[in-house]
């Protein structure tokens, strides 16, 4: 019976309207939570040539992978990279950037889409902690009330205290005093000639542990990575960043080779979110949305390859964006997952993503990737535009969350709806189940593919045991399960681009629930929790696995006051259209 595979309809026979009849499958994922001893067995006998394939076999089983993939039969063919359709659109209130501009040039010019905040004033009503936005230290600076160099002695002073905090943030992997402190000294020079760089000029950013940058190895939050990897230079991202001006401030901690969603690394600590510090932070960028959610920066870099950028940022109540497959140039950023992960930004705002967008975008040098269309940048200011978007829901969907989630995530849709008169477009998005299942077998034989050997000889006897887990399970897959995920990439593509001939945006949770509280069993070893890490991931995987813009906004609190996001996902090339609507929610809810 389980060689029966399943028979696909072509794509050109599928509905994608409300009145579809596509069936809305629930997450069925039939592995037990894993942690302690337990998991260290289980992650053995995987390891374990017959034990191990008779346990995948059993688990790929009951997750219907063979019927999905491995004996499925599917008339489309496979689509290695996410391929867009050569089309143009067109954004209302935009400027261009030509695309040989300097980072320092793309700084500036992006100022002139900001609003006016010279007329902000302190309100009685203002909370006693308020997050700096980058425009905030740029004022401070150029008026001389605080210095790069203070800042930077005020920041090493927090992460010492958050290192103290019982319990430990674990928020960064490694940091080097003696360099933040000369980067603020040259920024601080830079502002007594009053000859400031860029408006990132000797403001704090902090850096995924996946990206190169020196002076620090890039370890993915393993203890083994960076022995086997040495790091020779800056990513063309730092490169930019550095070129504005900003201080790099160290290296984030991550969830182990970034296969998790909980941020808790055996290894470097578990990232606490700084809403509830007994609580996740969520993964794989962890200790990137923790930086910005406790205030010690204003903004940061992350990697997405399932969420990674969107989900923590969810987690922690910050904004996350990941723009377009090829927006951004990787290189200097680890090859875990090449089709699927992508750079991303995290920030106290959307303003801030926006500038440091700015700064770090450029075509990714790619043969995959077809030249982008030109750079567009909102004008901020110029919410009339929004009126004219159709927002896409699938209901089902969009409803298969937490009460809270959902209470929240429709209350700021409706707010969205009544201020600016978007219309709200009823769709169908088929087969979800086997996206999500795609994109895991697609992110595991790619991450396979780029460390087995290293792995194997090194790595194995260093990596917790969740990670230890997740590539015996990469491994399993074989060239028809993949090629088959590919077949589904080309259909969900189809899909897609069919619900954005009727719609602007997509518009869902940013996640199935909020932060859940740390297990203490889990802090040695890691933990397997493919229940809650499927919730966690519900929404977010079309932006990794077909290579689509999304951005994550927070809209709520749950009844424990743990923060929820909003998700808006764009057609290609479509990132001023998702920050301009982003910015507008912003304000509506602020």
């Amino acid at each position: 019976m389980w060689k029966k595979g399943r028979v696909y309809k072509p794509v050109e026979n599928m509905d994608v309207s409300a009145a579809s009849k596509e069936e809305y499958i629930q997450e069925k994922v039939l592995v037990p939570r894993a942690f302690g001893i337990l998991l260290k067995f289980f992650s053995w006998a995987l390891e374990t040539w017959i034990i191990g394939s008779v346990v995948m076999f059993i688990i790929k089983w009951g997750n219907m992978i063979p019927e999905f993939f491995t004996y499925a039969h599917i008339k489309e063919p496979p689509m290695y990279y996410p391929k867009f359709p050569e089309e143009e659109f067109d954004e209302q209130d935009v400027i261009y950037m030509h695309p040989d501009s300097t980072a320092q040039e793309k700084a500036t010019q992006v100022l002139n889409c900001l609003m006016d905040c010279t007329s902000r004033k302190k309100t009685e009503n203002e909370p006693f902690f308020r997050r700096w936005t980058i425009r905030d230290f740029s004022r401070a600076y150029v008026s001389g009330e605080v210095t790069p160099t203070e800042v930077a002695e005020r920041f090493l002073s927090a992460v010492e205290q958050s290192i103290k905090h019982s319990p430990q943030m674990f928020i960064f992997i490694s940091y080097n005093s003696v360099d933040i402190l000369k980067q603020a000294a040259e920024s601080t020079s830079r502002y007594k000639r009053g000859e400031p760089l860029s408006v990132l000029d000797g403001v704090p950013i902090a850096v995924k542990d996946e990206i190169d940058c020196l002076p620090y190895p890039t370890t993915g939050g393993t203890k083994w990575l960076h022995k086997v990897r040495k790091v020779t230079g800056d990513s063309t991202c730092i490169k930019q960043l550095r070129a504005c001006g900003a201080v790099l401030v160290g290296k984030t901690n991550m969830h182990e080779l970034g296969v998790g969603t909980t941020g808790i690394n055996p290894h470097y600590g578990a990232t606490r979110n700084p809403y509830d510090t007994e609580r996740i932070s969520g993964g794989s960028s962890s200790g990137s949305a923790a930086a910005v959610s406790a205030g010690l920066c204003p903004a940061t870099l992350g990697v997405d390859g399932g969420g990674s950028v969107r989900m923590p940022a969810a987690l922690c109540g910050v904004t996350g964006f990941k723009p377009t497959y090829g927006r951004l140039c990787h290189s200097g950023v680890l090859p875990l997952n090449w089709t699927v992960g992508m750079l991303g930004i995290l920030a106290s705002s959307v303003e801030d993503v926006l500038i440091v967008y700015a700064a770090i975008v450029g075509h990714s040098l790619s043969k995959s990737v077809s030249l982008p269309p030109h750079i567009r940048l909102p004008l901020l200011e110029k919410s009339e535009g929004i009126r004219d978007l159709k927002l896409a829901k699938y209901t089902k969907w969009f409803d298969d969350c937490e009460d809270a989630v959902r209470s929240a995530c429709y209350k700021a849709l409706n707010l969205i709806k009544l201020h600016y008169g978007c219309e709200i477009l009823e769709v169908t998005l088929p087969e979800l189940e086997e996206m999500r299942r795609a994109h895991y077998i697609t992110i595991g034989c790619e991450c396979d593919s780029s460390f087995s050997h290293d792995f194997k000889n090194v790595g194995l006897a260093k990596s917790g045991g969740d990670a230890r887990v997740q590539l015996s399970a990469y491994s399993s897959f074989s060239s028809r399960e993949f090629l088959n995920a590919q077949r589904h990439k080309s259909r969900q593509m189809h899909f897609h681009m069919e619900i954005f001939k009727k719609a602007s945006v997509i518009v869902t949770p940013t996640t199935g629930r909020t932060a859940y509280p740390i297990q203490k069993d889990a802090l040695k070893y890691g933990e397997i929790d493919y229940g809650n890490s499927a919730e966690l991931m519900r929404y977010q995987l079309a932006g990794n696995f077909l290579g689509l813009p999304a951005i994550t906004i927070p809209v709520g609190y749950d009844a424990s006051g743990m923060p929820i996001g909003l998700q808006f996902i764009g057609r290609p090339w479509s990132e001023a259209t998702l920050l301009r609507l982003a910015c507008a929610t912003e304000g509506v809810l602020d």
